[in-house]
């Protein structure tokens, strides 16, 4: 890198400074330079306004023939930020600030202080006290806003975190007993054990027909087996009878 860059230059033996020949500028040569608006102005052309200390690349000239007690004076040239017209301010070394040449307007902002001194200079003492009484009435409200802000802060340092939490739990604790009682409560209201009893009693009831029904239909079948083994016996029985009278009556006729 530090062949490249040729920092150190090469003075022959027979060089001589006073040879070289001088340029001669001009008395009132523009230097261009960097710097920031001194004061808020308005573009006359846009109406866009540049607030105090934007940045703008500037060109400065010192203005012939025009001095404050031996003091120059100097011109600035600029643009405009929104439509690039040029705008020229010049130094005020009588009153310590700056003045709008041409392009533009400067819009100060109002200053209470500077307000009271032009009245008092002027003579207007009565317009001075109410101003001054105003200025006080506001100066008592500001700070009454402060010390309701720092008490509030005070009172937001004097709450923990631990504090908070067990306030939040207390809250959940009672959030959830009181969702319990009323749960219960509803619950006793719709009584739930005396529909269960009903259906129990009624599925008691059931078994017990189904029982009977059941019995009922054993009972009708029992009876019918009793009715044939009885008719098969009476007539085996007959039959019987009548074989032995039928030998009785034939052993009588053989007598």
């Amino acid at each position: 890198m530090g062949e490249r860059k040729g920092l150190n230059k090469y003075y022959p033996p027979n060089f001589d400074p006073r040879k070289i020949p001088r340029i001669r500028k001009p008395k009132n040569q523009q230097k261009k330079f960097r710097s920031m608006v001194p004061l808020r102005i308005r573009c006359n052309t846009c109406g866009n306004y540049m607030s105090a200390g934007t940045k703008i690349n500037c060109r400065e000239e010192k203005v012939i023939g025009e001095t404050y007690l031996g003091i120059k004076i100097h011109r600035f040239y600029f643009k405009c930020s929104k439509c690039c017209s040029e705008l020229i301010l010049k130094t005020d070394s009588k009153n310590s600030s700056y003045v709008v040449e041409s392009g533009a307007t400067a819009t100060r902002v109002c200053d209470h202080h500077e307000e009271e001194k032009q009245a008092e200079e002027s003579g207007d003492v009565m317009s001075s006290l109410e101003k001054r009484t105003l200025v006080s009435k506001r100066e008592i409200d500001v700070m009454a806003a402060l010390d309701e802000m720092k008490s509030m802060k005070s009172r937001r340092v004097s709450v923990s975190v631990d504090s908070m939490l067990d306030a939040l739990s207390r809250r959940h604790k009672e959030e959830e007993q009181v969702a319990n009682e009323e749960d219960a409560a509803l619950i006793k209201s719709i009584r739930f054990g005396m529909q269960r009893r009903i259906v129990d009693e009624e599925t008691d009831e059931m078994k017990e027909k189904k029982k009977k029904g059941r019995m009922e239909a054993i009972d009708e079948k029992k009876p019918k087996t009793k009715k044939l083994a009885c008719i098969i016996t009476s007539k085996k029985k007959t039959s019987l009878g009548l074989a032995s009278l039928c030998h009785n009556y034939g052993a009588d006729e053989e007598d």
